[in-house]
């Protein structure tokens, strides 16, 4: 907060106009002069918040003290400071300073804030008739700027030229501040509806992962404690690897990872188009002095990257939401164009998670989000359509590969209030699950959303991860004035889901590397993708040289079925061959030899499901992997056809 004291003969000032949308309402716009008083110049700064109001009522009351006044006028006054707070935090911040000096001083004016004012003012001639002061939430000082031990300080150039924030101090939400102290209260919810406090529940041998579940969120201990096996996996598999020319939490993906997250964006997008959902894009950056970023930021619970360009304090986003919230704004809705459904696959959106926390694919600071916002008429239309978001995320999840029977365990999250009127909507949420799910409950709602539920992995080192997932939004309807006009004519603000029916990109492929490991530890089959993510979905292996002849024949009648093959081509022996088409886990392979020159109809193929050889012709190959991949995005091959003319990748 910046404070310029002005102890004063007298001042006079009239409100011309609104200087910005946020100004005061319904205000005297006749001429006001005082005399003989202190005049209270103040700018709320970014990172201001309530308790600087005490500091500057305490250092405003000493100075009214040593010029002997005993009138006080608080004057809003922004332009004494170009790092200032959102107009809707600067108001409270300044109401609370008049609110405190009333209860302790006797005569208080306050001038109009966001207003354009016109005024005189005669500034007394003795030498403490000016005082500037910044105020912290620490402490005060003279001339001088002290910083908040929780915020960044953010670095501007002189060229113009974008800034990143240092890391000398790190800005933390209140949102993630408070969840890390937040109590809550931890149950377990049966099929049926009955609710069991978790002290008191006795978890059965097929619970494990329900029990490690809960073990990691009662913990809330997110730092790793070891190397997940996918980490190992990610870069045997060439599919992605660490960037030691980026940021921490920021990867690479090798052209086999890239067609696999291609993949899986376009099937997500498929079906949330399917849904109803409406594809829009926006921007990877905001201005943190947006009157609705900072409250948001406030409430949601994640870190931000920060950005100093221009003299604007921007910010990377952390989620779709905002983006898609500012469009709804400036939409013209009715209650007949309700639910209406935003979706946007953001890549990326970039959270400042803690070091200790990052580890492979399962948590980074820059992911790939499938975000679908559905804007709600009231709670009855809300809960309606999150079912049907429940439905359709059971439903991504299980085509991505991923078991909601055995691969997820399922957490929601409520306050106490929403669960006690709502008992019959959250236990059919757990009925459709089907297996007792983990439940966390708070006596009051503290963040934006009154309900939310995700999907969880459970890695190879009990580590939980939150895929799939949607929120029931109380707030932001509101905090970004979205209005439509409801069929009484009046405008009213919306409730708004936040849906992701996968989860981030990024973390599902982390769950099939995981689930691909249990199963190799196991030893109960052999790790392997789902078909419709395999890079190369048949692999021809020839012989000999003069082989290639009928495996291209055959290779361009398979990619012309849009079915991904590659030739191995090397002068390697063809055991070699075949353990290497192994170690690519590739589903199908087939050896061409003599024997399949001389008949090309019935050939024999390597199936790595079902873990035998059998002779097949190739149109039932075909047709069997048409039936296992339908309905899935298809993409080429993004690599040469040939074994032997593709770099070897050194992951």
């Amino acid at each position: 907060m910046r404070l310029l004291q002005l102890h004063s003969d007298f001042i006079e000032y009239e409100p011309i106009a609104k200087e910005i949308k946020y100004a005061e309402e319904n205000i005297s716009k006749s001429k006001v002069r005082l005399e003989d008083l202190v005049v209270a110049l103040i700018a709320i700064e970014n990172d201001d918040d309530e308790s600087v109001a005490k500091i500057a009522v305490d250092e405003i009351k000493k100075y009214l003290n040593i010029v002997k006044s005993k009138t006080l006028l608080i004057y809003p006054y922004a332009h004494l400071s170009s790092n200032l707070a959102a107009p809707t935090i600067a108001v409270e911040i300044i109401k609370a300073i008049e609110r405190i000096s009333k209860e302790s001083l006797g005569d208080v004016h306050r001038a109009p804030f966001g207003w354009t004012k016109a005024f005189d003012i005669r500034v007394k001639g003795h030498p403490l008739a000016e005082n500037a002061k910044v105020l912290t939430k620490q402490k005060s000082s003279f001339d001088k700027k002290s910083t908040s031990d929780t915020h960044n300080e953010d670095v501007s150039t002189d060229d113009g030229s974008i800034s990143i924030a240092t890391n000398r101090s790190e800005k933390v939400s209140s949102a993630l501040k408070a969840e890390e102290k937040l109590q809550s209260f931890w149950y377990i919810l049966q099929p049926d509806g009955n609710m069991t406090p978790i002290k008191d529940y006795k978890f059965n041998n097929q619970e494990k992962n329900l029990q490690a579940l809960a073990n990691y969120e009662m913990a809330k201990k997110r730092a790793i404690d070891g190397h997940p096996p996918h980490v190992k996996l990610m870069k045997k598999m060439s599919i992605a690897d660490y960037e030691p020319a980026s940021d921490v939490g920021n990867m690479r993906y090798y052209p086999k990872g890239r067609l696999m997250k291609s993949l899986i964006e376009q099937y997500v997008t498929k079906r949330v188009m399917e849904y109803g959902g409406i594809e829009v894009e926006t921007p990877i950056m905001y201005d943190s002095k947006h009157p609705s970023m900072e409250s948001y930021f406030n409430r949601f619970p994640a870190r931000q990257y920060n950005i100093a360009v221009d003299g604007k304090q921007l910010f990377l986003r952390f989620a779709a939401c905002f983006g898609q919230f500012l469009m709804a704004k400036d939409f013209q809705l009715s209650y007949k164009h309700l639910p209406l459904k935003l979706y946007e696959l953001t890549r990326y959106s970039f959270r400042r998670e803690k070091s200790g926390e990052l580890v492979g694919l399962r948590r980074l600071r820059a992911f790939s989000m499938p975000d679908c916002h559905g804007i709600c008429r009231d709670m009855n239309q809300a809960k309606e359509e999150f079912l049907k978001r429940f439905e359709l995320s059971i439903s991504v999840t299980t085509a991505l590969g991923l078991s909601i029977e055995t691969d997820m365990e399922m957490a929601i999250r409520f306050a106490e209030d929403f669960y006690d009127e709502n008992k019959d909507f959250v236990n059919q949420l757990a009925s459709r699950f089907g297996r007792p799910v983990l439940v966390e409950m708070w006596k009051e709602r503290f963040f934006y959303f009154t309900l939310k539920w995700e999907f969880n992995y459970i890695d190879n080192l009990n580590k939980a991860s939150a895929l799939s997932t949607d929120q029931i939004d109380v707030e932001n309807g509101k905090r970004y004035q979205i209005e439509f006009v409801d069929e009484d004519g009046n405008k009213k603000n919306p409730i708004i889901l936040h849906n992701s029916p996968s989860g981030a990109i990024e973390r599902v492929i982390y769950a099939l590397l995981e689930k691909a490991a249990k199963i190799s530890i196991s030893g109960n089959g052999l790790p392997s993708f789902p078909l419709w993510l395999t890079h190369t979905q048949i692999r021809l292996i020839s012989v000999a040289r003069q082989h290639l002849v009928l495996c291209e024949k055959i290779a361009k009648e398979l990619l012309n079925k849009q079915i991904r093959t590659d030739i191995d081509d090397r002068d390697e022996s063809v055991g070699k061959k075949i353990r290497d088409s192994e170690m690519e886990w590739i589903h199908y392979t087939l050896v061409i030899g003599d024997k399949e020159m001389q008949n090309e109809k019935n050939l024999v193929v390597r199936d790595r499901s079902a873990g035998k050889q059998r002779e097949v012709s190739l149109q039932e190959l075909v047709d069997e992997i048409n039936l296992k991949t339908r309905d899935k995005p298809y993409l080429p091959l993004n690599l040469p056809m040939y074994l032997s003319q593709r770099p070897q990748i050194m992951a």
